[in-house]
């Protein structure tokens, strides 16, 4: 009898074992299937859009995010139509530097699908700085959760008739910039920002190898708070001198521009308001202008170039 009743016992707890890892194999299997349709909406929604550009630095702190929102006007009072992607969700900004407060929310439809936001002179803006309330709020996230929210942003976010897609990246080469290498179909390629100073340039050169690994082009570098003119005319390097050029020749890869610095950038930045617009006819926003120019030109006829990496 005792037998009986422990072998009874023992084969309902392998059945209920059973069952439950039968739950668990579903449950994983319901989640892949709606990751794969998720990647099948990116794709379809990416490549609607004629051309993406990934902003990346590695280095935090060159200003990156101002130099993409800046971009991202020039192209759009050069006659295109631009959306940005902010991407830095621990660090948002460029909602604010277009003059959208944080918690602005974006439109939710029926079908899941969200409106962006847009922004003078006619800029889509999609970021999570939109969706938290209030500045303080941070996101604590693991990768896994990271490349979900890049994967149902790509998927879901309506960014309608648009020429130019900048994608914002946060400092580094982790999970989303290798995300976006990997998701993105036909990414136009990266555009890489730095600043004059020895360390910048030597962290900006870990984004060259990322890139060149992804086998995805190099559009060109921007070399942001390049120098001071000051009011008398004298040209000061604060932050020295050259960098973004050494890295271009280096790794054979086109030198866009250098932005100088404005106090102005700052008091703008901060008042919400778009500094390109502000200041037109300003060093910077020229800057802006000619590098927008070039951009287009070497995307729209396909000129960008894979970077080759020496393998160590």
């Amino acid at each position: 009898m005792q037998k009986d009743a422990d072998k009874s016992l023992r084969m309902d707890h392998y059945r209920k074992s059973g069952e439950t890892q039968a739950g668990g194999y579903k449950a994983v299997a319901d989640r892949m299937k709606e990751i794969a349709k998720q990647q099948a909406m990116a794709t379809a929604n990416m490549m609607k859009i004629k051309y993406k550009l990934a902003i990346m630095s590695s280095k935090g702190g060159v200003g990156k995010s101002f130099v993409t929102s800046s971009l991202a006007a020039a192209l759009a009072v050069l006659g295109r139509k631009v959306g940005v992607l902010d991407l830095d969700f621990h660090g948002p900004s460029i909602h604010k530097m277009l003059g959208i407060p944080t918690g602005h929310g974006m439109l939710a439809r029926m079908d899941g699908t969200v409106d962006p936001i847009e922004a003078p002179p006619g800029i889509k803006v999609a970021s999570i700085g939109l969706l938290i309330p209030k500045d303080d709020v941070a996101l604590i996230w693991r990768g896994p959760i990271k490349a979900g929210a890049i994967r149902e942003l790509l998927a879901y976010v309506n960014w309608g008739p648009l020429e130019y897609l900048l994608v914002d990246l946060p400092p580094g080469t982790g999970d989303e910039h290798l995300t976006i290498a990997q998701s993105v179909p036909k990414l136009s390629g990266f555009i890489l920002v730095t600043i004059p100073s020895e360390v910048s340039k030597s962290v900006v050169k870990k984004a060259v190898a990322f890139i060149g690994k992804m086998k995805v082009p190099i559009v060109g570098i921007i070399e942001n708070m390049s120098y001071f003119r000051c009011p008398h005319g004298d040209t000061i390097h604060i932050f020295g001198k050259g960098a973004a050029k050494d890295i271009a020749e280096e790794y054979d890869i086109p030198f866009l521009g250098a932005i100088p610095i404005d106090p102005r950038i700052r008091e703008c930045n901060d008042a919400g308001k778009i500094f390109f617009l502000e200041y037109p006819e300003s060093e910077a926003a020229q800057a802006f202008r000619d590098i927008a120019r070039k951009i287009m030109e070497t995307v729209e006829e396909g000129k960008a170039k894979i970077p080759e990496i020496e393998e160590e």
